[in-house]
């Protein structure tokens, strides 16, 4: 792996950053291509070489890999959905694009990115491949595993998690005996669980999220972090249940630790399980 050149191109979030760090840590030569609009200026902190473009300019991006002469790319890190509908002007290429998707949802739009990077000889790889000691396998991540009431949720949330992550709507599911609360759409996943707590009132939560039913590794991998601990504490939401092996937990040691400070059960299942 060390031998070969990869493009990392950048959403938002801290998940670029950590695959910029564990790839360099790798021996992996990697060139940045960062999004104005979200990515993170701290990217130019971590020595590679970083193109800044605009969300509208697909023709442009592409000449820059080309230019670099990566054969391998990594997206990592979320467009936020409601940048579908900004008023970011495309550039012919990615206009034409557009108008080429059956719908613009998050598995089409990033689907008919990934095309148009293959078909300039760059091979899209899983979004994981550096970051493989992030995804947690069965079982409880916290010293305290989700108790009876709360696996019941769990259970519930997850049969309604893939029915939504089916469609493509959203990954999280916010759930309070066994009914359902909030589920994500565009708002994001801490977005989700804010509203959940106003609906809620008081009343104790768990919050569910999922990978998609046949989930591409490539991109729009699920992912929680400090942040989304901190909401849930302030929601009063007590437990919180991950796909194993399709779910990124950055920070993983000090997510547990804050995790277990905070009385969280925290608890991975497999995608096999109902």
């Amino acid at each position: 792996m060390s031998g070969e050149r990869y493009a990392l191109i950048a959403g938002n979030g801290q998940f670029p950053l950590l695959v910029l760090k564990e790839a360099r840590q790798q021996g992996v030569d990697m060139v940045v291509l960062a999004l104005r609009e979200e990515t993170l200026p701290e990217i130019e902190q971590l020595g590679a070489r970083v193109h800044w473009v605009s969300l509208g300019e697909l023709q442009k991006a592409l000449g820059i890999l080309r230019q670099e002469a990566v054969r391998k790319a990594v997206l990592a890190g979320q467009v936020r959905h409601d940048k579908i509908f900004s008023d970011i002007p495309p550039d012919t290429f990615l206009a034409q694009l557009l108008a080429r998707l059956p719908q613009k949802n998050t598995d089409a739009l990033i689907g008919g990115i990934a095309a148009a990077l293959q078909a300039v000889g760059i091979e899209v790889v899983d979004s994981t491949v550096f970051l493989q000691r992030l995804l947690p396998a069965p079982g409880p991540l916290t010293r305290r595993a989700p108790d009876a009431d709360e696996s019941a949720d769990i259970a519930y949330g997850r049969r309604i998690g893939r029915e939504i992550a089916r469609l493509d709507l959203g990954q999280t599911v916010v759930v309070s005996q066994r009914a359902c609360v909030a589920i994500e759409a565009m708002e994001g996943t801490d977005a989700a669980i804010e509203r959940a707590a106003g609906l809620a009132r008081g009343r104790r939560l768990v919050v569910v999220k999922v990978s998609k039913p046949k989930q591409d590794m490539r991109f729009d991998v699920p992912v929680v972090g400090l942040e989304t601990l901190e909401v849930m504490k302030r929601a009063n939401a007590t437990a919180l249940a991950l796909d194993a092996g399709r779910t990124l937990v950055f920070d993983r040691e000090e997510f547990v630790r804050r995790a277990d400070e905070h009385g969280i059960a925290v608890a991975a299942f497999s995608t096999e399980e109902a």
